[in-house]
C-alpha cells in the first residue's frame, strides 16, 4: 500500500529508532521519518501505522479478521510526547492492547525496524489559547500523560514563571510513565510539581505516594496544596486526558468550580481530551 507521504519500500517512511520498555504492557518509541519531520504543536497528535501483514504478538489476541488482507494499512492516532522543539523524530508513549490490531504488531518492533509515519500532525488540545501568566493543572491517566511531557518540554521552565502540576493516575506503580523524569523536575525545580497516584498499590511496590483515582485529589485538597491556593479558573487552566469516565468526572467537578470548557469556537480554562 501507498500513500502521499511513503518512502522508498512503498507504504513504510519512517524508522523506529529508540524503544524503551516501562512495563510488561507499556512503552516509549522514537520514530525518525525518512525525509524532515513535520511542524506539530505540544498537545498534538499523529498517526502511525504498519500493514496486517505484519507479525503480531503471539500472546495477543486473534485478529478480528480471520485472515486479514497483507496489504490492509492499520493506522492508529497517538499523542506526540515528545518536543516539539526535537525536529528529528516523534516521541510516542503506547500501551498494549492485545485485543487490538495494531498494537500486538508495534510490539514486535524494534530499533531498526520500519514504519509508516502520517505526514502531519493534528489536534486543537494545546496551550495556544493559554495565557503566560496563568498556573496549569495537567491531569491524566495511563498515557494519556503524553501531550503533558511535551507540553511540558515546549512551555514550563524551571523557577521561572508560571506553575505547573501534573497529576498522573495508573493502576501500578510499575504504570507510572516518566515517572523518573517527573520526579527530578519536581525536585530540582519550584515551578512544577509532580503528584503520582496508584488506585491498586500492591504490597510489593512499596507505595507511600497518593493513593486513589486522580479525582481524589481534588476532593482531598492535594491540587489546592500544590498550587499554594485554591484551584481557580481565574489563575489556572486546567487540561484532561485519558479514561473517558475519569475525564466525565473531572469535567462535572470543574464546571462547578466555574471552569467552562475550551472550544475552537469558545475559548474556556477547561481543556480535554478523550483517549476512546
Amino acid at each position: 500500500m501507498t500513500s502521499d507521504n511513503a518512502g522508498p519500500n512503498g507504504w513504510d517512511n519512517g524508522t523506529v529508532i529508540h524503544r524503551q520498555e516501562l512495563a510488561d504492557d507499556l512503552a516509549v518509541f522514537r520514530v525518525k521519518p525518512d525525509n524532515e519531520l513535520f511542524n506539530f504543536r505540544a498537545g498534538q497528535y499523529t498517526v502511525i501505522g504498519l500493514p496486517a501483514g505484519a507479525p503480531r504478538l503471539e500472546s495477543s489476541d486473534p485478529d478480528v479478521d480471520e485472515i486479514p488482507a497483507n496489504n490492509k494499512m492499520i493506522r492508529r492516532a497517538y499523542s506526540i510526547a515528545s518536543s516539539s522543539m526535537i525536529n528529528e523524530y516523534v516521541e510516542l508513549y503506547v500501551t498494549l492492547v492485545k485485543s487490538g490490531e495494531l498494537t500486538p504488531r508495534i510490539w514486535l518492533l524494534r530499533p531498526g525496524d520500519r514504519i509508516w509515519l502520517g505526514p502531519s500532525a493534528k489536534g486543537h488540545f494545546t496551550m495556544d489559547e493559554v495565557p503566560p501568566d496563568k498556573n496549569v493543572v495537567l491531569i491524566g491517566t495511563g498515557t494519556g500523560l503524553a501531550p503533558y511531557i511535551a507540553m511540558i518540554g515546549d512551555h514550563h521552565r524551571c523557577n521561572m514563571g508560571r506553575k505547573f502540576v501534573v497529576v498522573h493516575g495508573a493502576r501500578y506503580v510499575r504504570e507510572l510513565g516518566y515517572r523518573d523524569e517527573l520526579e527530578a523536575l519536581d525536585r530540582d525545580c519550584s515551578t512544577l510539581v509532580y503528584i503520582p497516584t496508584v488506585s491498586r498499590p500492591s504490597p510489593e511496590e512499596s507505595w507511600v505516594g497518593h493513593v486513589g483515582r486522580v479525582q481524589s485529589a481534588f476532593a482531598d485538597g492535594t491540587i489546592d496544596e500544590a498550587l499554594g491556593e485554591t484551584l481557580s479558573p481565574d489563575e489556572t487552566h486546567v487540561f484532561v486526558s485519558g479514561n473517558p469516565e475519569m475525564v466525565e468526572d473531572i469535567q462535572g467537578i470543574l464546571i462547578g468550580q466555574g471552569y467552562s470548557v475550551h472550544s475552537v469556537r469558545s475559548p474556556g480554562t477547561l481543556h480535554v481530551e478523550r483517549y476512546w
